[in-house]
């Protein structure tokens, strides 16, 4: 079970105990052809396996994979495509990292049972569990955790004139009625992500990261997903990959501002701002 002492969490699965007491690095393993950031695109499995590897080596706390792309009016793909996609990802870096957390960034349930039974440590799912109701059932049976992330609409809507009252405030309040609802359906180690730039605009992103200390209300870990997206990039007038430079600013307030969990595609550079982060916060 996921469990909060004096301020931190723990997440367990398979045997084996992440732990949040200080924030964590998620390196971002996407295999798909059309990632929105052209350098985390791996359609290749060894490709995409070899990427995973590097990240550990690199000193990544975990691994997010993924094999559907979620950018802005990105095509969806089925679940057997998906799967394709993963399953020798999987497979690979556990034969090489049987330790590793590896989280597996999917709203199909039939995805998620499948890559539980083959080892992945936790769920991601950009729906929180809405569009799929067997995913929460696959997940809770197997006592997994499972990433709830807040999205107004869907990849091909959430960018069609998004709107909120204020925005933390309403996604807070979303985060906390659903995460309500797994618990009531017997989910009992979730994660929290407000969802930057899914049905959100560069505005919107800047007050939720802002106000991000609210979240902590939730009770649970806090996820940031930040890294080279377009909150960066169009504020800066450049690119998703000229956007490191930024992403490396924005992480240090998110950690600021509570994050346990950093989404990344640069791992050694989020890992550097953590542990100034974190020399900050001890002198």
């Amino acid at each position: 079970m996921s469990s909060k002492t004096t301020g931190t969490f723990q997440l367990t699965s398979h045997g084996k105990i992440w732990k949040l007491d200080t924030p964590q690095v998620l390196g971002i393993v996407n295999c798909t052809p059309d990632s929105f950031f052209s350098g985390n695109r791996f359609s290749a499995t060894n490709e995409a396996v070899a990427q995973g590897l590097k990240m550990l080596e690199s000193g990544a706390h975990a691994l997010d994979i993924g094999g559907q792309s979620t950018r802005p009016n990105a095509k969806e793909v089925c679940a057997a495509e998906e799967w394709e996609r993963i399953e020798f990802v999987i497979a690979g870096i556990l034969n090489e990292r049987p330790e590793a957390i590896l989280s597996v960034d999917t709203f199909h349930g039939e995805v998620a049972a499948r890559a539980l039974d083959a080892g992945a440590f936790m769920i991601n799912d950009v729906f929180a569990g809405t569009k799929d109701e067997n995913l929460v059932h696959v997940v809770s049976t197997r006592r997994a955790p499972l990433v709830i992330m807040h999205m107004q609409g869907t990849p091909a809507t959430m960018q069609v004139n998004p709107r909120y009252s204020n925005a933390s405030e309403d996604i807070c309040a979303w985060l906390k009625q659903r995460s309500d609802s797994l618990k009531s359906q017997g989910m009992d180690q979730l994660v929290v992500d407000p969802g930057f730039g899914f049905g959100k605009t560069t505005k919107h992103n800047f007050q939720i990261l802002r106000s991000l200390k609210a979240f902590q209300v939730l009770g649970f870990p806090l996820l940031a997903g930040v890294s080279r997206k377009s909150m960066i990039w169009k504020t800066l007038q450049s690119s998703p990959e000229a956007a490191l430079n930024g992403t490396t600013a924005l992480h240090a307030w998110a950690l600021e501002g509570g994050a346990n969990i950093l989404r990344v595609h640069d791992v050694t550079e989020a890992l550097e701002t953590v542990a100034l982060h974190n020399e900050l916060r001890n002198a």
